[in-house]
């Protein structure tokens, strides 16, 4: 009997040690530092400070609904009423957005840039990989929309975590946008932690992922489950361009492929040549504004005398 009780208090002890470990993986996802991301962003010719210094912007700290808030930059260099909103991803930074903010600008579109909770400038002290941080953004469109008056109209650009978030949003909460460009998103957060779980560290998926889940859900109030962009992607009727590098092997391609087919309505699918994840844009720039250009043309700016620059 004692050894019997013994072995019943190791293997709780055991797994309670896994629940806590991995679930302090997730929340406490080592960042890249600030320094780093925005030396990365120079050195590549994505951000000119002198350009950025000469932007017209304006810096908000924006109420999340969980009690911190939101480092936000507002750039308004043309007199119009059509913003893009950029929705970075995890580890990154607000500054990590400027290329594809770049994008818009050109564009005639003004733009939105924040920090998610727990990066950059913004408080909020764990990550969830677009479970709270889709009311984050929510509060982001929100703010803009009081703001701006009744006749803005916006879009959505997420990366990866932000791509997630972003569709958790749209489907979950509100389809509140005009249109939204996700940039590899995973499709299921389960699906994706049992692939990175089987990738980098060969542990038993069925016995990790319960009780990491188990964990997560006492600490946090949240399930893994609760983290699937494909599971409510058919609730979103606005256009949606997806973007996936060929060959991500982070978060695969199948699973851009997998929430294009499941969309409703208008989409669009582009499976970058060149690039690892999150760098579709770095390694296709051409393409890249090539492929925006005719989601917009095709879905955005048809027939509607709205969408026209003022």
């Amino acid at each position: 009997m004692k050894r019997l009780f013994r072995f019943i208090f190791s293997f709780i002890l055991f797994l309670s040690s896994v629940g806590v470990y991995f679930t302090n993986r997730l929340m406490y996802m080592k960042k890249k530092e600030d320094q780093f991301i925005l030396k990365r962003e120079r050195e590549a010719g994505r951000l000119d400070p002198i350009e950025y210094e000469n932007l017209p912007k304006t810096d908000v700290l924006i109420p999340s609904p969980f009690n911190y808030h939101l480092k936000t930059i507002v750039f308004e260099p043309h007199q119009t009423n059509h913003y893009i909103i950029i929705s970075h991803g995890v580890t990154e930074n607000k500054i990590n957005s400027i290329k594809y903010m770049k994008v818009f600008l050109k564009r005639g579109f003004n733009a939105v840039i924040y920090d998610h909770r727990r990066h950059g400038e913004s408080g909020g002290k764990t990550t969830s990989y677009g479970h709270y941080e889709k009311f984050d953004l929510k509060a982001v469109v929100d703010w803009l929309k009081k703001e701006k008056g009744p006749k803005i109209k916006i879009g959505i650009h997420g990366e990866s975590m932000g791509a997630a978030t972003m569709l958790l949003y749209a489907g979950m909460l509100e389809d509140g946008a005009d249109f939204y460009i996700a940039d590899c998103p995973f499709s299921d957060f389960k699906e994706q932690l049992a692939y990175r779980l089987k990738t980098e560290m060969k542990l038993p998926i069925k016995l990790v992922l319960p009780v990491a889940d188990l964990f997560l859900r006492m600490r946090q109030k949240y399930s893994i489950k609760d983290v699937s962009p494909i599971s409510v992607i058919e609730n979103i009727q606005k256009p949606i361009l997806f973007i996936h590098s060929q060959k991500d092997d982070f978060i695969l391609p199948t699973m851009s492929k997998a929430l294009f087919e499941r969309k409703k309505g208008p989409k669009k699918l582009y499976l970058a040549v060149n690039g690892i994840h999150a760098q579709s844009y770095n390694e296709n720039r051409e393409d890249y504004e090539k492929v925006i250009d005719e989601f917009l043309d095709e879905f955005v700016f048809c027939d509607s005398e709205e969408f026209l620059p003022e």
